[in-house]
Order: C-alpha cells, then structure tokens, then sequence
C-alpha cells in the first residue's frame, strides 16, 4: 500500500470542512440555491507548521460594523477562515468578508448576541493562552485546526458560559450566513459565496437557455438586493 505524505493528510481536514460548510448553508441560508460539494483540492500551504502571521497584528478589511475590537475582529478572521478555508480557484471565509459581516451583525440586528462573543472570545483567548501561550490568530495552522477540533468536541479549557461547544457552533452558523447570504449585509464580498455554489443573486429574467441548463449560472451580472433596488429606481 502506498503511503500517504503528511502534507496530504494535513490537507483532508480543510477539504471535508469546505464540503460539510457548503452542504450546510442548504438550510442555514435563505438565499442560496442547491449546491455541490467543492471538488478542488484545498488550498496547499507553502509552509503548513509556519505560523500565520497578519502582515499586522489587525489585518486591514472592508470593515462596517463598530462591535468588534481590533483583535477581536483578527481574531473573528482567523477562525472562521479555518471554519470555511480559501482553495485555488475558490473563495474562503477571508475573502467573502464574513467578519464584516458578523461585526455589522453584532452591530445591529444580533446586538443581543454582544455578550455571547464577548464570553466567547474571553474562553477562546484563556484557552489558547493555556495550550499554547499565544492568541488564537498568531497560532500556526496545526494549532488553530487543534482548537476548533476541541471546540467541536466542547472539550477545550476556559468555557464557561457559552460552552466551547456552542459558541464554536454560533461561529460556524454566522459564517455560512456571511459566506451566502447578499452582501447588503456586509458579507459574501463581490459575491464570492454565490460565485462558489453558483447561485445568479435577483436576475431580471432568465433566457430559455438559462431554464434548461442545469449547470451553475455563470452569466453576468450577478445581482443583489441593493443592485435590484437601484435598477427599480432607475426604471
């Protein structure tokens, strides 16, 4: 039998957890079509030990929401870009902009989840300082996929109240919201998640080729709520 390399094991993980997140915006999010799972390989790392330095401690993002703290909302990014990872060809949690939209969220209509983060990221923060002796977004790949594996199993430290187990579950939730709900609400950034299950957004009409084809719509533009309102007010 032929043996497996260790970076190919290393990228399983990240493969099955694009798969799982895709199949489960099915029924976490309203406005996206049926989907498949993703077919490309994970996005290989150059290093996968190297820890994932920001090019800063606060990456710069298209930002909306006020909730968040600076590292907080870093540390926001790295989770939920290990919750949904980029892949060649296909868009991650980071570039879909889901801490966008989970800070906007938190922002207004989940104000009332404010205290939920705020316990949460405290018991993330105490475990990772416990395992590890660094923040959760400056641990190396291996480490933040250790901690979100022990969250799953609501068996990392520092929990109290949310358990690791519900706020890894709330976390996991918001970002497929943000992956493919429309980007009015501050995520799913140039349409990445609906470019990925291939969902065409509010078209005006669709041509006979378009009802009979049973591939992904590809066609542009693909369009949103606020681009439909615009084209109301201009018609």
């Amino acid at each position: 039998m032929e043996k497996k390399s260790q970076s190919q094991d290393s990228q399983k993980p990240e493969l099955d957890r694009r798969s799982l997140l895709i199949g489960g915006a099915l029924g976490a999010a309203a406005s996206v079509a049926p989907m498949t799972s993703a077919q490309s390989a994970p996005k290989i790392h150059a290093q996968h030990e190297a820890v994932q330095q920001p090019k800063s401690s606060h990456e710069t993002h298209q930002r909306q929401g006020v909730f968040l703290n600076d590292d907080d909302y870093a540390t926001i990014i790295a989770f939920t870009e290990r919750l949904m990872p980029g892949a060649p060809g296909k868009p991650g949690a980071r570039d879909a902009n889901v801490a966008n939209y989970i800070d906007l969220a938190l922002s207004g209509f989940l104000s009332d989840q404010q205290y939920f983060y705020r316990q949460g990221l405290e018991g993330l923060e105490k475990h990772c300082q416990s395992q590890y002796q660094k923040s959760f977004m400056f641990l190396t790949i291996v480490q933040q996929d250790s901690v979100l594996a022990a969250m799953d199993e609501n068996k990392a430290s520092g929990f109290t109240w949310p358990t690791a187990k519900a706020f890894f579950e709330k976390l996991r939730v918001q970002t497929i919201e943000g992956l493919f709900s429309d980007p009015v609400y501050g995520g799913n950034k140039d349409f990445a998640g609906w470019k990925l299950v291939g969902f065409p957004g509010a078209q005006p009409f669709f041509t006979e080729d378009d009802m009979k084809n049973g591939k992904a719509f590809t066609r542009e533009p693909i369009i949103g709520m606020q681009q439909s309102q615009t084209r109301a007010r201009k018609g």
